[in-house]
């Protein structure tokens, strides 16, 4: 839990979970809700709801409680798979546990998931998820999940990185935003291939303030390879870019295929339609590129 004060913000359930992995028991971490401890702010390029501070309770950050994670053997998965994972799943992460441990350590060591989580644990928990997915059959839609993972780690990271700027969590954003590019990009891969489909009632996120379907994971697919894409080779960037500027420009559409879909993402998406069609005109020598 993100103490930023000595309000109370967070509980622990009453009922114990015990992890299908190891074995071991313990209690979820949940944010407590009203009191006026969460007042919501702009939403970023990238879906992010940002929230203001409180005189009461400070910086808060919900973003670091939905995964759960076994204090034992570090196991991490989204509440809904938590419990429901396939006992061929089970084999595979207990296997991997080891694995898990030194690649946490090395970026966050000396955690703790029994008690009240920080900003820390909170990152971690997502670098953990996406580990945990990697077994996962296509009926927990792993891919998808790790590419929001990933995302949610690129966030927390740059707020890790504000708060202590010398300890290279900025680097560590960069590089969870280019594996959220990765994911994302083979979530809708796979999608499109009936590999892995993707069940309209999934909470895509990609924040916990509002889920805006699959036409986040496109709007988020197209902005993340604008933004992370490689651009070591123009030619095939342009390429690629065309490829996002397309599958952006049907979340708008024409006429009835935006109504209904919320403003917001339809704005944003059209931002987003333009600054990449800008990109490839000035990549295939046009003109120059807008800052991004």
């Amino acid at each position: 839990m993100a103490m930023e004060s000595e309000q109370k913000v967070s509980f622990f359930g009453k009922s114990a979970i015990q992890c299908p992995v190891c074995g071991a028991k313990f209690y979820r971490e949940e944010l407590m809700s009203g009191g006026g401890r969460l007042i919501a702010g702009a939403l970023s390029e990238e879906l992010r709801r940002i929230y203001e501070p409180t005189k009461k309770f400070g910086v808060l950050c919900p973003l670091i409680y939905p995964v759960s994670v076994c204090p034992s053997c570090l196991f991490a998965a989204y509440p809904q798979d938590f419990t429901a994972i396939t006992s061929d799943a089970v084999e595979k992460i207990r296997a991997d546990a080891d694995r898990r441990k030194q690649g946490v350590s090395k970026v966050f060591p000396s955690l703790d998931f029994s008690a009240p989580r920080t900003l820390r644990e909170g990152t971690a928990s997502y670098f953990l998820a996406v580990m945990s997915y990697e077994h996962c059959d296509k009926r927990a839609v792993p891919t998808f999940k790790s590419g929001l993972s990933s995302l949610r780690a690129a966030w927390l990271c740059g707020d890790l990185h504000a708060k202590l700027p010398n300890d290279n969590y900025d680097y560590m954003a960069k590089l969870f935003y280019r594996k959220a590019r990765f994911y994302y990009t083979l979530a809708l891969e796979k999608e499109q291939k009936g590999e892995e489909p993707i069940d309209s009632g999934i909470q895509f996120g990609p924040d916990l303030d509002k889920n805006y379907g699959f036409d986040g994971l496109v709007y988020l697919a197209g902005y993340l390879d604008y933004r992370f894409g490689s651009d070591s080779q123009p030619e095939k960037r342009a390429q690629t870019l065309e490829n996002s500027k397309r599958m952006v420009a049907r979340i708008f559409g024409m006429g009835k295929a935006s109504k209904g879909k919320p403003s917001v993402l339809l704005e944003k998406a059209k931002e987003l339609y333009a600054k990449i069609g800008e990109e490839v005109e000035a990549l295939q020598g046009e003109k120059k590129p807008a800052d991004q």
